[in-house]
């Protein structure tokens, strides 16, 4: 039996067409394109890939899997671009991606391309312990994080975004209501580009600190009742919520941009609440 490395037998035993060695295939994606239209991101979204993320208390590297994109800009002179690469590219730069060699890895797309931008969106889950307020019982609370890193030319751009769930109470609904008020849930998205590192932590825990009352994966009947409480004794609209996440973005000298959006999915409407407030 021949190996799949024997190349030089021709015929149909060997698996292999035949003719010279030299012949080369057909690249489509280099031949020129007539339409003068330059396309501003070509490249893979979609790809499922490990990364680590350094976690601030213990500066351990948590172990997720995110979802990766990779693009490029392509001249107006040429046809497609070669997909390959961009697999290529990520798997050469080891078994994870991390902050540290995100820069390195655009740097890569630009060279192996011949790309004047390059770009990288990441979406993952980040997990965090967290306990319960009365009973002290831990459980894992997840978060969604996503990058989005670009290299134009040399300089690198780069936007972290975090979505954190909390409880929203109506202040509307307790002034008029003789037993209660309505809350609901409610996903607040933060995106900051700053200066300097901002924690992941940071971010969860200002916004965990704008609502009502922060959200648990596990709560004991006492936890319940603490957690009630402190959310019908601070209602807050989902106006109150962005501004109390923006107030507390502001006093960071290190993010030079933000955009804070609050929605509420809420328990007594056939529709949602929505805010924004962006630092320009």
């Amino acid at each position: 039996m021949k190996s799949p490395q024997d190349t030089s037998a021709s015929g149909p035993e060997s698996g292999f067409a035949a003719g010279p060695a030299s012949r080369s295939l057909t690249d489509r994606q280099s031949e020129p394109d007539h339409r003068q239209l330059r396309i501003d991101k070509v490249g893979v979204r979609g790809l499922r890939f490990p990364v680590q993320v350094r976690d601030k208390t213990t500066h351990a590297l948590q172990n997720t899997v995110a979802t990766v994109g990779l693009f490029v800009d392509l001249p107006q002179e040429f046809k497609g671009t070669h997909m390959s690469r961009f697999i290529e590219v990520l798997n050469a730069h080891g078994g994870v991606i991390h902050v540290a060699n995100i820069p390195d890895m655009l740097k890569a797309l630009q060279h192996k391309l011949h790309a004047q931008n390059a770009h990288l969106e990441m979406d993952f889950p980040y997990f965090m312990v967290k306990k319960a307020p009365v009973s002290g019982k831990e459980g894992v609370v997840d978060y969604t994080v996503r990058f989005d890193a670009g290299m134009v030319g040399k300089q690198l751009d780069f936007v972290l975004t975090v979505k954190c769930q909390v409880t929203t109470l109506c202040p509307c609904s307790k002034a008029i209501s003789k037993y209660g008020a309505h809350n609901q849930r409610g996903e607040v998205t933060v995106q900051v580009r700053s200066d300097k590192i901002v924690w992941i932590e940071d971010l969860i825990a200002h916004i965990e600190a704008s609502g009502s009352s922060e959200m648990y994966s596990l709560l004991k009947r006492e936890d319940e009742k603490a957690v009630t409480e402190r959310a019908y004794e601070n209602p807050v609209f989902v106006e109150d919520l962005v501004r109390n996440v923006a107030l507390k973005l502001n006093a960071l000298p290190e993010i030079s941009w933000y955009r804070v959006e609050a929605e509420n999915y809420e328990s007594i409407h056939n529709h949602n609440a929505y805010a924004c407030i962006e630092k320009r």
